[in-house]
């Protein structure tokens, strides 16, 4: 059992500070939070909230590991691979069915870029046409920076089909495979806070936020959701992680399609 852990006195204060400072607001992530900014005042040996940010205030460096160290970046191609066989086989012919080959996607919290080119090879595989890109948006510039070089270990790869390795990838030496310019021509990278940035309105036939809103607070999550749904064009899908459920679907104007897929209505 994780051991309880509760913040010092000023961390209200702290939170405030930082809200000013770079526009995050602190109580939309859980509360476990707390634990990540201690961890990093330990790193820099400040003895309380204060101190810490008067660092975060004179680096811009500090800052930037700051915003880094709230996302978590897990991320693999084609992560549980049935979810992607089915948006192949199903969810992306049934789209085309509907609306044609010209279809807007977005990878919304892209992290290091594995699930944006996992879309952009299905989209390869079934002709679709993205205009005039796949978005994908993290907060976090390393994750990002990443991404847009697209140099992958090989156990990153463990799920993609061999023949599409051969097909979408180049290997640049024993361990590492860089994806091939037609995939990452077809993905524009963004440096963006799903938090405080607006959605674009009725723009997408489908959202991918997997394992996305798992960090924030009940509230934030409910914020989101409501912000990914308006996103969407109606008819539009969603997909959440293997593990995550809407349980307010409804007020949302969702309807389920299966344990991790909505429609907007």
């Amino acid at each position: 059992m994780e051991t309880q852990f509760s913040p010092m006195p000023g961390y209200d204060e702290f939170k405030d500070k930082v809200k000013s400072l770079m526009n995050i607001e602190l109580d939309a992530y859980k509360q476990q939070i707390h634990r990540r900014v201690h961890m990093l005042m330990q790193r820099w040996k400040c003895s309380n909230y204060e101190e810490y940010f008067e660092i975060l205030k004179k680096d811009p460096e500090k800052r930037k590991e700051f915003l880094d160290y709230l996302a978590i970046n897990v991320s693999e191609f084609f992560r549980n691979p049935s979810i992607w066989w089915h948006l192949r086989d199903k969810v992306l012919p049934e789209l085309i069915k509907e609306k044609g080959r010209r279809l807007n996607m977005w990878s919304a919290g892209s992290a290091t870029g594995e699930e944006a080119y996992s879309l952009a090879i299905l989209a390869e595989e079934l002709k679709l046409l993205c205009p005039p890109y796949i978005d994908a948006w993290d907060i976090d510039e390393e994750a990002t920076n990443i991404a847009l070089k697209g140099i992958y270990h090989q156990r990153q790869l463990a799920n993609v089909p061999p023949n599409w390795i051969d097909k979408y990838f180049v290997k640049i030496d024993e361990e590492h495979f860089k994806v091939k310019d037609t995939i990452r021509r077809r993905v524009q990278f963004k440096i963006m806070n799903l938090l405080n940035t607006p959605f674009p309105q009725n723009k997408y036939d489908l959202i991918l936020c997997r394992n996305v809103v798992i960090y924030f607070s009940a509230e934030t999550k409910k914020t989101l959701y409501q912000k990914f749904v308006k996103a969407l064009r109606p008819g539009g899908i969603m997909m959440v992680g293997a593990t995550e459920h809407i349980y307010d679907y409804r007020s949302l104007d969702l309807e389920p399609l299966g344990q991790f897929l909505y429609r907007r209505k």
